[in-house]
């Protein structure tokens, strides 16, 4: 698509000249998102309304032209890269929280709302938004729908679509939908299911209602050392097949977690192979036993150590160091691939083995973080851009990782999406049946492929 000044002109009679975006060079900041790969758009356009969306996409879909909506940009799979030009409704400016309703524990915001700032205002009434990924501080709730993000303690809250009771949407005619029920789970087809996790390839979220969750009476947080990732692996396994679930149950191997004790000092033993960090939440006397309980199992893989977080700043210390551990691994190199797989978690030893042998194999550092709880691996391969081969090594051997996710009966994403980083790994998970009734699916909602083209779906072409 190249640039056309007569639909330049339409949209800026739609969102503004200042909002309409075509120089090249300002435009670079919308080719990528939080993976390596690029593509160049022929117009950004931010819209400040659901009227002003719908105008745009009308305008998209009579000049044939490829729609992308974008949030922060913070996803890791391509999913927001415009691999084939088109215009990106960048959802930025329509950034407010339009309700809360502490009586019904529901929040009305639109799909540019900063994740974390839900909870930030939920926390007034006594509440907060439970899918909390470790870039909640900068990314989109629109972003979440469209990947079904997940994050830290989804294992004992769930996913994105556990949390959604509606959401609006902008469809390829203009039309205004919304699916979904404002006050309850829907009885009927579920429309607002299909479309969580759909990667911006059925239509625009502009608004979304959220379940709200009580704050707990009680939370705990340990920080815990172990001498090998498998003892730490096997600590996992043995507190889930207890009954307790915990809110969330964290790991970082060595690599990872003396990136995260650097820039943190969060006491992290400097012998330490593996650390979990483990919250659980509840009911005084609930987790007061529960407290009991995991330190025992826990005593059974011989830890270098059990911290127990003292206070809440001790407690939001364990967690900076957590989320905070990727940008700590900029010290050991300037570049990293992050892949997202899933396997059952008692797989987690033998699968971080093989990810340790590939590490080796390729010659390039693999820091693994993972969900711990619920099997969700993040390898992290680290490597330098600049060296020629580098990239197209750690692209492989993270092609090789999710190979080995689903010949152990686990799946190619936790919460990334396929976007266009995996959609040629489809095949290893589902059948050409599988991948037709997908893309008719998608025809319903999109006969002429405009929304988010190039993505999910593998090419022969590619």
């Amino acid at each position: 698509m190249i640039n056309n000044q007569s639909v330049t002109q339409k949209l800026i009679d739609i969102v503004g000249q200042e909002f309409v975006i075509v120089d090249k060079q300002d435009m670079i900041v919308y080719e990528s998102d939080g993976t390596h790969d690029r593509g160049m758009p022929d117009y950004v356009a931010l819209p400040s309304s659901v009227d002003e969306v719908s105008k745009l996409v009308i305008l998209a879909n009579e000049s044939n032209i490829p729609i992308i909506a974008r949030g922060s940009g913070t996803g890791l799979s391509g999913g927001s890269v415009p691999v084939k030009g088109g215009l990106i409704i960048s959802l930025n400016r329509m950034n407010k929280i339009l309700d809360i309703d502490p009586e019904k524990g529901i929040a009305k915001v639109e799909a540019g709302v900063i994740n974390l700032e839900i909870s930030n205002k939920a926390s007034e009434f006594g509440f907060f938004y439970a899918p909390d990924p470790s870039s909640q501080q900068v990314c989109t709730i629109g972003g979440n729908v469209a990947e079904n993000s997940g994050g830290p303690h989804c294992l004992a809250y769930g996913v994105t679509t556990n949390h959604i009771l509606a959401i609006e949407v902008v469809l390829l005619t203009g039309d205004i939908v919304w699916f979904g029920d404002f006050n309850k789970e829907n009885n009927g087809i579920d429309f607002r299911g299909l479309f969580i996790g759909s990667e911006g390839t059925f239509g625009i979220c502009t608004k979304v209602v959220v379940k709200l969750i009580k704050k707990p009476e009680m939370v705990k947080t340990f920080l815990i050392a172990f001498n090998s990732i498998l003892d730490a692996a096997n600590a996992t396994t043995a507190i889930i097949s207890s009954g307790i679930i915990p809110a969330s149950i964290e790991m970082m191997d060595k690599t990872a977690s003396q990136a995260a004790e650097e820039s943190t000092n969060v006491g992290i033993p400097k012998n330490s192979d593996t650390v979990l960090l483990i919250e659980i939440e509840g009911f005084e006397d609930e987790v007061t036993e529960q407290e009991l309980l995991i330190k025992d199992i826990l005593n059974e893989f011989d830890p270098i150590e059990i911290k127990l977080a003292a206070n809440e700043k001790q407690r939001e210390l364990f967690w900076k160091a957590r989320k905070g551990v990727f940008a700590a691994l900029g010290r050991l190199a300037p570049n990293y691939y992050l892949v997202d797989g899933t396997v059952p978690r008692t797989k987690l030893a033998p699968v971080l083995s093989e990810v340790n042998r590939l590490s080796k194999k390729y010659g390039l550092i693999v820091a693994n973080i993972l969900h711990a709880g619920d099997g969700n691996l993040h390898p992290c391969i680290i490597f330098d851009q600049q060296i020629p081969g580098n990239t197209e090594k750690a692209l492989s051997l993270g092609g090789e990782i999710l190979k080995i996710c689903v010949e152990n009966g686990g799946v190619l994403s936790g919460e990334h999406g396929i976007g266009y980083e995996k959609k040629e790994y489809m095949p290893l998970l589902f059948s050409n049946h599988d991948l037709e009734n997908m893309k008719n699916m998608k025809n319903i909602f999109d006969s002429k492929e405009l929304f988010n083209p190039g993505k999910i779906f593998p090419s022969s072409r590619e």
